[in-house]
């Protein structure tokens, strides 16, 4: 960006983002996400940058009773920043709001499925990534965040909206110049495959969580949640998904992420 004019309008707007957050916050915050860890200062910052910018943009809403503290705010944009940390906000553009209750949610909604029937769904949600338009969070499953568990609901539902970037949920985003589609395809289906065998056989065993093996779009975000929480683990058990989701976010977290102990009996 070397447009003297675009310099100074990126800087205004960062400037208007940060204008009414406590600086103090952001490295308190950062530290009580251990999956924020490892970050050089020049990265750490730019992922400030995009979070504030992410708050700026996006309305946050208070629904069921929640309490949305600006805090809590700083906690979720952080989460929701790292994904996009070497592709840009721009790929969380078309929507702009995130909803947020204070435990699991049911939407009460009618959903038509690829027959043509339509039925009420009631079942109660964790997390939920509408097409144009909200992103929708329980922020009690959001704040499990700080715990490098395996399980990330913020990332969960911001690889769905990065998935539909091309309009359909289906695991596969717009795939960057010179990533080859058959190799992720190839990779991603027979990950998939074998984790749906997983999930048949022994459950409790699987390191990928065996909702993924519902479809295609869900398996990419449970591996999306696996990548940035447990790198280690995601490319010990799929290394070639691993790879894979490496050249989409343009990061690598096993480089920069200490390896979390398999817990006995796991």
């Amino acid at each position: 960006m070397n447009n003297p004019v675009s310099r100074w309008w990126r800087r205004r707007r960062l400037e208007r983002a940060h204008a009414d957050i406590d600086p103090a916050l952001w490295p308190d915050i950062c530290a009580e996400l251990p999956l924020l860890a490892g970050f050089d200062a020049a990265s750490r910052q730019r992922l400030i940058d995009i979070a504030a910018l992410f708050l700026h943009q996006k309305t946050f809403e208070a629904a069921g009773g929640a309490e949305l503290s600006l805090r809590t705010g700083v906690e979720l944009a952080l989460q929701a920043a790292l994904p996009v940390l070497e592709l840009g906000l721009d790929w969380y553009r078309g929507w702009h709001a995130v909803i947020v209750y204070p435990d699991e949610f049911v939407p009460a909604r009618e959903v038509m499925d690829e027959d043509g029937l339509v039925w009420q769904d009631d079942e109660p949600k964790s997390g939920e990534a509408w097409e144009q338009g909200p992103v929708i969070l329980s922020l009690t499953d959001a704040l499990a965040g700080r715990e490098r568990s395996g399980y990330n609901v913020v990332i969960h539902e911001l690889a769905h909206k990065l998935d539909l970037c091309d309009g359909a949920a289906n695991g596969h985003p717009p795939l960057h110049r010179g990533m080859d589609e058959r190799s992720w395809a190839r990779a991603m289906q027979r990950a998939y495959e074998d984790l749906g065998r997983r999930a048949d056989a022994a459950p409790d065993l699987s390191v990928v969580d065996p909702y993924g093996a519902t479809s295609p779009a869900e398996f990419f975000a449970v591996v999306s949640e696996l990548f940035f929480e447990l790198p280690h683990r995601l490319r010990g058990v799929y290394p070639e998904v691993y790879a894979e989701l490496a050249a989409f976010y343009r990061q690598d977290p096993a480089l920069r992420l200490r390896p979390v102990s398999q817990p006995p009996g796991s």
